[in-house]
């Protein structure tokens, strides 16, 4: 799953972006409205948290620009206010839940993995194929009834091909949902990620190289 954190707070940023990671997702920061909004506009996120009161442009502009514009990507906005009307105008303005600070990290990240369920179009909460299974909420992944010891990236990349399943995915379609911003892009980090993947799945093999173009679901 890939977010757009759209705070101002840097500190606060890099504190929700650790903490969104390590539950597999990848993470884009942005500090202000303006380049919040071309992000959106630029990249397919699944979620976009997005701090109301935000420089350069309002998070209350952003919301109705997004909206208005017909992307459809799931928006969490985030205050420090915790007053109810405030949360009934995010809501209004477009706004697909509404969280007040301070949060939890467990409720933030519980809130962004239903709005990415709804996203686009439903999603089972267990994802099969064949005898394979990921649960993204519980982070579980397994073969029959063998459970896998994944790592972050490899757990979200064999959810980014569930998710969409027999679709044959390039590695740059990949490396932007499962990987973030800040990865170099020549690195051969989904080659490489493929591969310790397959090996823990182990045979028959789950994930077959479509020749000239990517990976996709035996």
């Amino acid at each position: 799953m890939r977010v757009l954190l759209a705070e101002d707070d840097a500190a606060l940023a890099d504190v929700i972006a650790r903490g969104l990671r390590r539950e597999a997702m990848s993470v884009d920061i942005v500090r202000d409205g303006g380049t919040a909004l071309a992000k959106a506009r630029s990249i397919e996120y699944d979620v976009i948290v997005l701090d109301r009161d935000l420089p350069v442009l309002h998070g209350d502009a952003v919301c109705e620009a997004l909206t208005g514009s017909g992307v459809l990507t799931r928006i969490l906005m985030v205050t420090a206010s915790a007053a109810i009307e405030e949360r009934v105008e995010g809501l209004a303005l477009g706004a697909d839940d509404y969280l007040p600070k301070p949060f939890a990290m467990s409720e933030l990240v519980a809130r962004i993995r239903a709005l990415g369920r709804r996203a686009l179009r439903a999603r089972p909460k267990v994802l099969s194929w064949g005898d394979v299974w990921l649960d993204p909420a519980c982070r579980r992944a397994g073969r029959g009834s063998k459970e896998l010891r994944l790592t972050n990236r490899e757990f979200a990349l064999l959810e980014q091909l569930m998710v969409e399943p027999g679709a044959a995915l390039s590695a740059e379609a990949l490396m932007e949902r499962v990987w973030d911003d800040r990865l170099d892009p020549f690195s051969n980090i989904v080659r490489v990620t493929v591969l310790t993947l397959r090996r823990k799945l182990g045979d028959p093999a789950v994930i077959e190289t479509v020749p000239r173009v990517g990976y996709r679901l035996a």
